[in-house]
C-alpha cells in the first residue's frame, strides 16, 4: 500500500510515566495526570493528529483509567483524536468498556478510539480477579464480544468468562456507522496479526526495539490475509514506537538517556534482563526503533518506517521514564511544529 502523506495520521502516546519534579524527586501521580492533560492540550493546539494513553496498574505509571483523563482532555481540545494505547481488554468487561468509549465519543464529538490489547504487564489480572492461565482465552473471547457490540444492535452471546447476553442492547449508541473506532495492539505474533484481520479491527504494531524492517513479514501477512478473506476495503496499519525530540541529536540523546535507562532497568529487573548500556542505547537510536534526535533526524526516521512498512499511522511514545514535564512539552512542540510537516514533505517528495 502506498501511504498518502496528507492522510497519514501522526500522533503521540504516553503511559503517564511518573516524572521527576524540579528537585529531581518523583512527582505525585495526581500531578502527572494533570501534566498529561496539559501535554494533550498543547498537542491539540499545535495540530498533532492523535494522542493515546496507555492503561497500567503500577506505581511507575499514573494512567490506570485512561478514558477518564481522555474525557478531561476532550473538554479542553477541539480536533485531536483521543484513544488508549492500550486498553487491557483481557481484564476488563467488554460491555462496560464499550459503553465508556461510546460516551467518550459523544462528549468529544466523534474523536474517541480504543486500542485493544492483552497488555505487556500482568498486574491487572490478579487486581480484577482473573487467572493468568486464561491469558489467551480471555482476550479471544472478549474481543469476539467487543466486535459484536460494534454493530450497536441487539446482542446474543455466550462465553466462559462472563454471563451470557440475550438480545441485549447497550447504551449510548455512537454517531459512527461502525460503532466505536478500534485498533488491536500487536507486539509481533503471527496469530495476533491473523486475529486482527479476522475481527475486522486494524492492527497497531508496537515496535519498541530493533529495526522496523524485521516487522515486514507481519505486514505482508496482514495484507495477504485481507486478500484471502476478500476484505472489501484495505485495513489501515499503525505503528507505535518510543522517542524524544530536541534541538540537536546530541542534546536529544543526552536528555533521554538517563530516563530511558531508569525505565528499562526497572522493568528489566522484574523480568530478569541485564542492565542496558549506553552502547545499546546508541545502537538503538542509530539503527533501531528509538526515534530520538533533532527534528530532521526524527522526521527522516519516521518517514523511512512509514514508507518501508506502508503505514497509515505513526504514534511517537514521547514519555520514557521519569523525564520532567518541561522536556516532554518541548519535545511535543518540536514534534508538532517541525517533525510532522517535515515527514509529510519527505513522503510527498
Amino acid at each position: 500500500m502506498t501511504t498518502n502523506p496528507s492522510s497519514l495520521i501522526l500522533g503521540l502516546d504516553t503511559f503517564g510515566d511518573i516524572a521527576n519534579g524540579p528537585d529531581g524527586e518523583p512527582l505525585h501521580a495526581a500531578q502527572v495526570l494533570r501534566d498529561v492533560i496539559e501535554q494533550a492540550v498543547l498537542a491539540d493546539r499545535l495540530g498533532v493528529d492523535a494522542i493515546t494513553l496507555g492503561e497500567h496498574h503500577r506505581d511507575d505509571f499514573a494512567l490506570s483509567s485512561p478514558e477518564i483523563v481522555l474525557a478531561a482532555i476532550a473538554g479542553r481540545t477541539e480536533r485531536i483524536l483521543l484513544g488508549t494505547g492500550v486498553t487491557v481488554l483481557s481484564s476488563d468487561d467488554p460491555v462496560r468498556l464499550y459503553e465508556r468509549f461510546a460516551t467518550l465519543d459523544a462528549v468529544s464529538r466523534g474523536r474517541a478510539e480504543v486500542i485493544l490489547g492483552r497488555g505487556s504487564f500482568t498486574e491487572s489480572f490478579p487486581l480484577f480477579g482473573y487467572e493468568l492461565a486464561d491469558y489467551e482465552t480471555l482476550f479471544t473471547e472478549k474481543l469476539e464480544l467487543f466486535t459484536r457490540l460494534q454493530a450497536e444492535g441487539p446482542v446474543t452471546w455466550s462465553g466462559r468468562h462472563r454471563s451470557p447476553l440475550s438480545e441485549q442492547q447497550i447504551y449510548p449508541k455512537t454517531e459512527q456507522p461502525g460503532g466505536v473506532r478500534a485498533w488491536i495492539g500487536v507486539g509481533g505474533s503471527p496469530h495476533s496479526v491473523l486475529r486482527s484481520v479476522q475481527s475486522g479491527i486494524p492492527m497497531m504494531l508496537a515496535i519498541i526495539g530493533g529495526s522496523p524492517e524485521r516487522f515486514l513479514p507481519f505486514v505482508h501477512l496482514y495484507r495477504q490475509t485481507q486478500q484471502e478473506l476478500e476484505v472489501a476495503e484495505p485495513m489501515p496499519l499503525g505503528v507505535h514506537s518510543p522517542g524524544h525530540v530536541a534541538t540537536t541529536d546530541a542534546e536529544a540523546r543526552e536528555q533521554l538517556w538517563e530516563h530511558f535507562a531508569a525505565n528499562r532497568n526497572r522493568i528489566g529487573a522484574e523480568r530478569g534482563w541485564p542492565k542496558t548500556t549506553r552502547m545499546e542505547f546508541e545502537a538503538e537510536a542509530s539503527g533501531g526503533s528509538l526515534y530520538v534526535g533533532s527534528p530532521e533526524t526524527v522526521a527522516q526516521k519516521i518517514a523511512s518506517t512509514v514508507r518501508v512498512l506502508g503505514a497509515d499511522r505513526f504514534d511517537l511514545k514521547y514519555a520514557n521514564g521519569p523525564m520532567p514535564h518541561e522536556l516532554l512539552m518541548s519535545s511535543i512542540e518540536l514534534y508538532a511544529n517541525e517533525v510532522i510537516p517535515r515527514v509529510r514533505q519527505i513522503l510527498a517528495d
